[in-house]
């Protein structure tokens, strides 16, 4: 007769991994993780222990703004995912600082940081090997970050590996209202060069990374396409049957649109995306928006 505690046991054995900041792409990537971790997923947020519960995760209520509530987190898995994102204001990442007191010696940690820390490159074509040059304080502040935990890793004999992300889309994660509202975009003389990355993709990176990444390593976990802005709000409207978003001059866009949703309009790069592929032996499920476009 089969004992009913062996599912249950066989999990308990299993090595330990713990995601910080367990959100959407978190949750895309605990199917991946299933069978080889035992995930343990932070969330500041109690009402969300049952959600995680049911989709594998043991739960922890965590804050990373409040230090205190990080103790139980030191030494519990020598693997992890760090999904959470800086506060909103000042130019030091605070969370990840208050994170990496508490973490193991010897441990593998993949970071997902933003293609952001580049700042503005005129549209040019770069791989991980370019310096960082970030413009505003969310960049500067995912920097900061980023070189906490290097000093984290090196101090600690861990592997680092840091996945920068730009745009994170998928079929829940589109510009609908944006495009609802009539929101303007650039003219095509005017217009930048934006990255983009399935939320499917990048959870299948990092998971790929956890197993392949190398020490202190850079990695662009982004897709195939090099799209200008407006034509990304254009191929999104005709797959929604949505009107396209009327087009101005950066002069008047200017006048029209947030500030912040300005900055994000004036920082045009390209990145090259072979190291994942050579490395981490990635295949992207959607090499491009448009071969998600089409599937929708």
């Amino acid at each position: 007769m089969k004992n009913p505690t062996c599912p249950m046991r066989a999990a308990f054995n299993l090595p330990r991994l713990l995601i910080v900041g367990c959100g959407d792409v978190g949750k895309r990537l605990l199917p991946l993780l299933r069978g080889h971790y035992r995930v343990f997923a932070t969330t500041s947020s109690p009402e969300r222990c049952a959600e995680l519960r049911a989709l594998g995760a043991v739960p922890i209520v965590a804050d990373l703004d409040r230090p205190a509530s990080l103790r139980r987190l030191a030494g519990l898995a020598p693997t992890i995912v760090h999904l959470a994102p800086p506060q909103g204001e000042g130019p030091l990442d605070r969370r990840t600082r208050n994170l990496a007191a508490i973490l193991p010696e010897h441990a593998r940690m993949v970071y997902v940081s933003t293609t952001g820390v580049y700042g503005d490159c005129g549209g040019a074509l770069f791989d991980e090997t370019r310096p960082v040059a970030p413009r505003n304080p969310r960049a500067t502040r995912r920097v900061d970050a980023e070189n906490v935990l290097r000093r984290w890793a090196v101090r600690n004999h861990a592997t680092l590996s840091i996945l920068r992300v730009p745009g994170i889309y998928g079929a829940e994660r589109l510009p609908r209202k944006r495009l609802e509202q009539g929101t303007a975009a650039l003219i095509a003389e005017h217009d930048v060069y934006t990255n983009h990355i399935h939320a499917d993709d990048l959870a299948a990176i990092i998971a790929r990374a956890l197993r392949l990444g190398r020490a202190n390593r850079l990695y662009h976990a982004v897709d195939d396409s090099h799209m200008k802005m407006a034509d990304y709000f254009d191929a999104v409207a005709d797959a929604l049957g949505l009107a396209r978003p009327p087009r101005l001059p950066r002069a008047q866009l200017q006048q029209v649109v947030t500030p912040a949703l300005l900055s994000f309009m004036s920082e045009s790069r390209r990145l090259d995306n072979r190291r994942i592929k050579r490395e981490l032996g990635v295949r992207l499920r959607y090499p491009t928006v448009a071969a998600m476009l089409s599937a929708l």
